[in-house]
């Protein structure tokens, strides 16, 4: 029961912090603290030591305090209405022009998200604390330090407001949101490698498997590696995870194997470490950011678009993540110290992903002449990098053939297919 509470804290807590509320929520909280400590600190005569120090920093009647209070609060919700329509405005031009997939990393814009929340904490502090100022109020009942807190606080907005025109109109083009999905995949696979060379273990050799189903539907997000570790360990079972990581996992599938028969119970168990969720993070998933990438090169050749120039940087950007890619083994091993135990997490094939990957672009691409040549000039840069498995170069081998014949059948010109043979033949 402890287990399966804290596997769903933790799948709470995933989808708390992928939230475009998380950030703006907490500092909302961090302004309700700051407020109740300044009302807090006016109660021991801090706006009277400051009239005696510094009077000009002060305002002493009510009724200039209350309509100061009054005009920022009006600013500040037109501010944050203006600054939520253009978000919106970014979330559907992104979502027409490019592809719906990239909203999710939009959305989270770490950025955006920090300038609402100061929009929203300035407007609650400035609503307490005028709601602190009373009819009668004199230099020495009013807050005058905590009202002055709020004008700078109001007046920081603005220079938020610049920080945001400048963060959307940069977040729109396309140029900036590509980069930002290789960086996010790029690093992804770094991480991927850098865990590969410390886990250098090998597959258990298990005669049975034990293949246990699967009770929810949903995208699977991955595992509670270090408890599935320990449950290993105190079982003395090898696992081996089923579905890649952004698979979406129907009902009643395989989802995992052990190599022991376990009870109902402890099966239920081992089964609640399983993360599932209706949507996918990139920063998690390099196959949703290769998937991203390719998207968006095959809807920037659609007649309404017809950009092939992104298209061209979407094969720059793929081309070095697929490098990478081959340096990568099938599948992540983790083995625990004691009993060696292993936790065996499968990924999506290389042969798969370079399948799909082509097929998108060949439908969509193989009638233009510019695509076709950076699409084999990928493959024959690929087929030279060096492969952690023999099979990956067969299946950039068989890619070559199929474009082949697409070369064949799809380019009329014979100038054009004579330019590309020449390029597939070469070394």
């Amino acid at each position: 029961m402890i287990n399966i509470l804290r596997n769903s804290l933790l799948s709470l807590y995933n989808r708390l912090i992928s939230s475009i509320a998380f950030y703006p929520s907490l500092i909302l909280v961090g302004f309700l603290c700051l407020v109740m400590i300044m009302l807090s600190i006016e109660d021991n005569g801090l706006t009277k030591w400051l009239i005696e120090s510094a009077p000009y920093l002060v305002i002493n009647n009510a009724d200039t305090a209350r309509s100061i209070l009054s005009t920022m609060i009006g600013g500040l919700i037109s501010l944050m209405v203006f600054s939520f329509s253009m978000v919106m405005m970014l979330l559907n031009q992104a979502s027409s022009n490019f592809s719906p997939r990239l909203l999710p990393g939009l959305i989270s814009d770490k950025r955006n998200q920090v300038v609402l929340g100061t929009y929203l904490g300035t407007l609650v502090y400035n609503i307490i604390v005028l709601m602190t100022v009373l009819p009668d109020g004199n230099e020495y009942t009013l807050n005058g330090f905590s009202i002055l807190i709020g004008m700078i606080l109001a007046m920081s907005c603005l220079v938020a407001f610049i920080y945001f025109i400048h963060t959307v109109s940069s977040g729109i083009q396309i140029n900036n949101i590509l980069e930002r999905i290789f960086v996010t995949t790029k690093q992804r696979l770094l991480y991927l490698l850098d865990q590969e060379h410390e886990n250098k273990v090998s597959s258990s050799s298990v005669d049975t498997w034990y293949y246990i189903k699967s009770t929810e539907a949903g995208y699977y997000q991955g595992v509670n590696l270090e408890g599935l570790l320990t449950i290993c360990e105190d079982k003395e079972i090898n696992l081996k995870v089923l579905p890649f990581k952004g698979e979406y996992i129907m009902p009643n599938v395989d989802l995992y194997a052990i190599d022991k028969e376990l009870e109902d119970q402890e099966i239920k168990s081992i089964s609640s470490y399983f993360m599932f969720a209706d949507s996918r993070d990139i920063s998690d998933n390099y196959n949703l950011g290769i998937k991203q990438l390719t998207e968006v090169g095959i809807k920037a050749m659609s007649p309404g678009i017809n950009d092939p120039g992104t298209a061209v940087i979407t094969l720059d950007y793929l081309t070095e993540l697929l490098a990478l890619r081959m340096r990568l083994g099938q599948d992540q091993i983790y083995q625990n110290e004691k009993n060696g135990t292993t936790v065996q997490l499968h990924s999506i094939t290389f042969e798969n992903l370079i399948y799909l990957l082509m097929a998108s672009y060949r439908q969509y691409c193989k009638h233009d002449i510019v695509l076709m040549e950076k699409l084999v000039k990928m493959l024959k840069y690929l087929s030279k990098q060096d492969a952690k498995l023999g099979q990956y170069q067969n299946a950039l081998d068989e890619q070559l053939v199929i474009v082949e014949e697409d070369i064949e059948s799809s380019i009329s010109n014979q100038s054009d297919r004579d330019r590309l043979k020449k390029l597939l033949e070469s070394d």
